[in-house]
């Protein structure tokens, strides 16, 4: 699977680091639901790291279309809030579960 993290280029994630990839993207999704600021940023960041971590980098002149695509380290809740859409990042992961985020 590819990824591209804006700001920071593509990285080849192999699928098996999935389910440790959506559970970081759960963390995220609870963040924002609860507007924690400090927890989303910190959210955010790990999910980024665990992707630099677990990828490899692909090279820069290659033309490789991206599988999941995550805000730069940078973005702000509001920003990315509007990209969640109630499930996370990963669309299917486990932020979309039914039990994964608290009502409203």
């Amino acid at each position: 699977m590819i990824v591209r993290i804006l700001g920071d280029g593509q990285f080849g994630v192999a699928g098996e680091h999935l389910e440790d990839l959506n559970l970081l993207d759960s963390q995220l999704q609870s963040a924002a639901d609860a507007d924690d600021r400090d927890a989303f940023a910190a959210a955010l960041q790990a999910l980024g790291d665990a992707v630099r971590r677990l990828g490899a980098p692909v090279p820069a002149g290659a033309l490789v279309a991206s599988d999941l695509v995550l805000p730069a380290k940078d973005a702000g809740l509001e920003e990315v809030c509007s990209l969640l859409a109630g499930e996370g990042l990963i669309p299917g992961g486990v932020a979309s579960a039914p039990d994964a985020r608290p009502d409203r």
